[in-house]
């Protein structure tokens, strides 16, 4: 059976990340408050791949994708989240999120519009609660990423099984649709 997915750095000490097409799913989860950051990174075209410090830099172009759960508790929500504390921001401002309210109150934040990274970017090695993933571009891979983000927002996020559901989808939606492997000429790679 094919690997749909992995550890980010048991699959770099492996030599198992791919090279072309793959996407990077890290989740940084506060513990304490129920807040949840997620960071998808899509990339192609690696020229190199390397450990630098607690992180491994991947030299190629990337898109990034925020996605950010926020409990009915959490105390700034009418704070812009690119003005937030440095372990509570994501650089977009409300209007650049959709954002769904789940029966719990928990708000589910999607990044409309990826940013993009035309020359390096790194991950940083994850501790605590924290996980990075790198997902094949398998055929079912916005399937297999829409399972993960159904399971981790209900366990991680506390937000309901059928909230977590739609919000999943949702997700893998605006993955496909923003960050898939799509030449220059159209056709899918």
């Amino acid at each position: 059976m094919a690997i749909k997915a992995l550890d980010l750095f048991d699959a770099f000490s492996q030599n198992k990340l791919p090279k072309d097409n793959a996407y990077v799913v890290s989740s940084f989860v506060n513990p304490n408050t129920g807040y949840v950051i997620y960071e998808v990174v899509s990339y192609s075209g690696v020229k190199a791949i390397y450990q630098e410090g607690n992180g491994i830099t991947f030299q190629s172009q990337g898109k990034k994708m925020h996605i950010l759960l926020e409990p009915a508790s959490y105390s700034h929500k009418g704070i812009e989240p690119y003005l937030r504390d440095s372990a509570e921001k994501i650089p977009l401002r409300f209007s650049e999120l959709e954002i769904f309210t789940a029966k719990n109150q928990t708000k589910i934040m999607l990044s409309k519009n990826p940013i993009e990274s035309l020359s390096s970017f790194t991950i940083m090695k994850p501790s605590g609660l924290n996980i990075s993933f790198v997902f094949y571009n398998a055929p079912d891979v916005y399937d297999t990423l829409e399972l993960f983000f159904e399971k981790s927002f209900n366990n991680d996020g506390a937000v309901p099984q059928a909230d977590s559901k739609k919000a999943a989808k949702n997700a893998a939606q605006l993955i496909r649709e923003n960050m898939g492997f799509k030449s220059d000429f159209g056709s899918n790679a």
